[in-house]
């Protein structure tokens, strides 16, 4: 088996290069990234690229149609991933994550590739208030990250067939320890805090609600897919991916990490404007469709790893929000810099 994934060396890639190594030994496994947040490395064990038999750099714009010869399964991680840098750069995040997502996939399917994972959202639901959204629910995505999942769903269905199977995984937000953790998600934001200077401030009034998964139980769905029949979700599918027992609002979010850090504070900001982004998710179609890959973590488990994990590296920065942990502050050093320009492209 031939597995290449784009974006490895973000946040979900070292846990999936693992997830592979460790159930399929034997896979040649091969990365594709623009190396943008390569060096900013949140662990003190070997990196994760050591697990793969060959690490291509490059943009996913330009991507080289020849690295697909004998590729059996393509999983497309590669992405704007974070609001704010999508709603500052809407072209490039429309460029990236759903342009050339949907040209890979065409080249896949010229060379045969078998399986294409896409790596979706379930923030495509953006303001959703009333029940759990389930994957026939109307869509209301609201930043340019989310559109740009939507759009990608929509151009890679008709690419679907019995011989080039789609799974899009419409992933709850993510949260847990990774190689390359992110602070720039709810879950390690309010953690960091809670480490570094005792408190999580909830700028909203806490109420929106998410869903979360941890990192590492995204990385055995994405395995779950790539090894799943036709017979057992089509040839195209799109899944909600998480658990229903993941649904939170904000500042329960907050208070779970209060429970397991008991001197922090907890304020919120019980005047702010609702956040408009909030939905919860049926996950109900992926029970079905991968009992045996359902999420093992919990959310006291995600934080519990996130404190040991983040302490182990001797994490102690109060003003992390500016810290290259995370993802804008990385892209405007990148720019100041002038090693990319303003279509986040190398210089």
């Amino acid at each position: 088996m031939k597995v290449l994934i784009t974006g490895n060396q973000g946040y979900v890639g070292p846990g999936l290069i693992k997830e592979f190594r460790k159930h399929h030994p034997d896979a040649t496994l091969i990365g594709f990234d623009s190396g943008y947040f390569a060096k900013h490395l949140t662990s003190t064990k070997i990196a994760p690229e050591a697990y793969l038999d060959v690490q291509h750099f490059g943009d996913v714009r330009r991507f080289p149609e020849h690295l697909l010869e004998g590729v059996d399964t393509v999983v497309s991680l590669a992405a704007i991933s974070n609001d704010p840098i999508g709603n500052r750069f809407e072209k490039p995040t429309m460029d990236i994550n759903y342009k050339a997502n949907v040209e890979i996939a065409k080249m896949a399917k010229r060379n045969g590739v078998r399986r294409f994972i896409f790596a979706s959202s379930c923030s495509v639901y953006g303001a959703a208030e009333d029940a759990p959204r389930t994957e026939s629910s109307t869509l209301n995505p609201l930043t340019a990250y989310a559109k740009s999942k939507i759009q990608s769903e929509i151009d890679l269905e008709p690419l679907a067939s019995d011989d080039f199977q789609i799974t899009c995984h419409r992933f709850a937000t993510a949260c847990g320890m990774s190689e390359r953790t992110r602070l720039d998600l709810v879950v390690n934001d309010f953690v960091a805090g809670a480490l570094t200077s005792g408190k999580i401030d909830i700028l909203s009034d806490g109420t929106p609600w998410r869903p979360l998964i941890n990192v590492l139980d995204m990385a055995r769905a994405i395995r779950w897919s790539n090894g799943r029949s036709n017979e057992n979700g089509g040839n195209f599918l799109v899944v909600n991916t998480g658990s229903n027992e993941w649904n939170y609002q904000v500042k329960e979010l907050a208070y779970e990490v209060q429970r397991l850090l008991p001197n922090i504070e907890v304020s919120v900001n019980e005047n702010a404007e609702p956040d408009k982004r909030s939905y919860r998710v049926n996950f109900d179609l992926f029970k079905e469709l991968a009992p045996d890959h359902q999420p093992e973590f919990t959310l006291k488990s995600s934080i519990q790893g996130l404190i040991e994990g983040l302490t182990g590296i001797g994490f102690d920065d109060a003003d992390f929000r500016k810290s290259r942990l995370m993802r804008l502050v990385v892209v405007n050093d990148l720019l100041d810099n002038k090693e990319i320009d303003e279509s986040l492209s190398l210089v």
